[in-house]
């Protein structure tokens, strides 16, 4: 009996690579998801109270992460279709645009259309709309940033996972069995049983 070892320096090389991506993944991904957290913490934002009744069980704590980022973007939500009277940024644009067109067909000009109370109120309303959805949008943005940050470390671990078994497999044992020439008879196949 004989053993030798085979390695197989590509698949090596390979796994050695495979292992030092993963590695880099998990740093830039951990490094962004700091940033992101750094970033919401220097802003001073607390998840405000949806309801007095319901206040969201994340409501009073500091926006720094993905679940309090989320429920201060609801929180938002909640508040800005509260102000409209459940209406939305574009729904609040098509009822100033009817309100002006009723303005026009009874004979408002421009700037009596402008100064009048309905319209100011709609104006005043949608641009608060409108501030809650970019708000909205920025920390759903943040949100998105964590779960592709917690993406690229998952798959950096996959790698390094990957790779140390490439790195494994790169090298086996050979046995090898072999009797000598002398020991098999005339006619018996190597192997046989006397």
């Amino acid at each position: 009996m004989s053993r030798t070892t085979s390695t197989h320096r590509s698949v090596k090389l390979i796994g050695l690579f495979t292992i030092l991506a993963g590695v880099l993944m998990i740093v830039a991904g951990g490094a962004t998801w700091v940033l992101v957290t750094t970033q919401l913490k220097a802003e001073n934002i607390t998840v405000a109270a949806v309801t007095p009744a319901n206040p969201g069980r994340l409501a009073g704590k500091p926006v720094a992460g993905p679940f309090t980022a989320y429920a201060q973007a609801d929180a938002i939500n909640h508040h800005a279709l509260d102000g409209a009277n459940g209406r939305t940024y574009a729904q609040l644009g098509d009822d100033a645009k009817a309100l002006k067109a009723k303005l026009t067909a009874l004979g408002a000009n421009k700037e009596d259309i402008a100064k009048d109370p309905g319209v100011i109120a709609l104006a005043a309303t949608r641009d608060s709309t409108m501030n809650g959805s970019f708000l909205r949008a920025s920390l759903f943005t943040s949100v998105v940033a964590f779960g592709v940050a917690a993406l690229v470390m998952g798959l950096g671990l996959l790698f390094m996972l990957i790779g140390f078994a490439l790195r494994k497999v790169s090298t086996s044992d050979v046995v090898i069995y072999a009797q000598p020439r002398g020991d098999v008879g005339a006619g018996e196949p190597v192997g046989a049983e006397a």
